[in-house]
């Protein structure tokens, strides 16, 4: 596992406490807190307006437009929408540092394009598809942005907002990669905020690495009677996944590793043998070893459903044993011309910020100003590509409460919304100085 190089916060922990009570203490910083609160309508009314824009899976194109009007609006410069489709501005510092503070929160959804996005408020909840995910961090942007705006707020580094595209599935991170690829901002972006969801005591320190496949069995394909005893590409396929799901995870896999087949795809009639039968597999693990390992074990289970024989231990696993895997299953044929295809449709590395890292410390420090009791934990954000290039990032959530997440009947309520306002806006000005 990759462990994220940080700038030290140092030995003293009362530091980073007394610079956020500094930093909170001052009157513009009030004067925003109460802003927040002051225009929580608008703040609904903007969460419900971007969450109409439909942002499906490689079409977040109207969603970016949409904000680049918002982000020139409120006074952010050098507004701009990258090759990718990521929206950046930059909120210019008071001193002369070469170096960038980023706030980050993802407009992709889950939902395809034509899913009939209803977007509601009922009750005082705001409901519909992608609401709070990431309506809500989106949202989370702008009211930063507008505060800082409207109370007159400085800082020392300066603040690039960035709206990016692909963190939900199959997007497998591009808008990120694109980021932390872009000569522009690979060396210049320090510390990277990330507002993912609602929720005051999210505190995402650790990426979850994950690896996806589409794995396509081929064959002749048939009738079902004339032709019975052709090679069944779903029964193939349908031995390798209960092969599969008959492994253990090894007391050896120190760090929490699991496994899914999430899609499985195949045939034309009750009556026809298939031509084709394929799956999308997830695997993922805190550990990027552990994920080589699992990968292994589908390989070698794939191979014996292709072969007829019996699936392999995944306690005996070894680099040989995954190029021989590979070998075997990556594009191979089997008996009477039966293919199989592997293709990695996902990637997303492993990685830890040190304990020590400032960007941590500052967010300890906000929440016990706050009263906030977040405890860190481990999960796959937009984050994982800074930390897993040895930069300082975190993943906090956009306050308020949500749930129904990655479903038609999402929701989000706005109850408490300031408190996680307060949170991004006290580690950005005390991160920024």
């Amino acid at each position: 596992m990759t462990t994220a190089k940080s700038r030290r916060a140092g030995g003293d922990s009362t530091q980073p406490r007394q610079r956020v009570a500094q930093v909170a203490g001052q009157r513009p910083v009030h004067e925003a807190f109460a802003w927040f609160r002051a225009h929580e309508n608008t703040l609904s009314d903007w969460q419900m307006e971007i969450t109409r824009i439909p942002a499906p899976p490689f079409g977040e194109a109207a969603h970016g437009q949409w904000l680049k009007s918002r982000f020139e609006e409120l006074g952010l410069q050098k507004v701009e929408i990258d090759q990718a489709g990521n929206v950046t501005g930059i909120r210019g510092g008071s001193g002369e540092q070469s170096s960038y503070l980023a706030l980050s929160a993802h407009m992709d959804t889950v939902f395809p394009a034509g899913t009939a996005i209803e977007i509601r408020r009922e009750a005082g909840k705001l409901l519909g598809p992608g609401i709070s995910d990431n309506g809500s961090g989106l949202t989370a942007l702008l009211a930063t942005a507008a505060a800082m705006q409207a109370c007159r707020l400085t800082h020392s580094l300066p603040i690039v907002f960035v709206a990016n595209v692909g963190e939900e599935g199959e997007g497998d991170l591009r808008g990120m990669r694109h980021i932390f690829s872009n000569p522009q901002w690979k060396d210049s972006i320090a510390y990277t905020l990330i507002v993912d969801g609602a929720g005051t005591d999210t505190l995402v320190n650790r990426a979850l690495g994950s690896r996806r496949f589409e794995v396509t069995i081929r064959g002749k394909g048939g009738h079902s009677w004339s032709d019975f005893g052709e090679p069944n590409p779903i029964a193939i396929l349908s031995r390798a996944i209960a092969d599969f799901y008959n492994i253990e995870i090894p007391a050896r896999f120190k760090k929490r590793s699991a496994y899914n087949v999430g899609v499985i795809e195949g045939g034309t009639s009750v009556n026809s043998i298939p031509e084709s039968a394929s799956m999308r597999v997830d695997l993922r693990s805190e550990s990027g070893e552990e994920i080589g390992g699992l990968e292994t074990a589908l390989r070698r289970c794939l191979a014996d459903a292709m072969a007829g024989g019996a699936m392999n231990d995944l306690a005996n696993n070894s680099a040989a044993g995954e190029k021989q895997a590979e070998k075997k299953s990556g594009e191979s044929a089997g008996a009477a011309g039966v293919q199989c295809a592997i293709r990695r449709i996902g990637d997303r590395p492993s990685a830890e910020l040190a304990e020590d890292a400032r960007i941590l410390q500052v967010m300890k420090a906000v929440d016990q100003h706050l009263g906030i009791h977040s405890r860190p934990h481990c999960a796959s954000t937009d984050a994982n590509i800074p930390l897993s290039l040895g930069r300082e990032a975190i993943t906090i959530g956009a306050g308020g409460s949500g749930g129904g997440a990655h479903t038609l009947n999402e929701w989000f309520d706005p109850l408490g919304r300031d408190l996680g306002l307060k949170r991004i806006l006290l580690a950005l000005l005390t991160l920024a100085e």
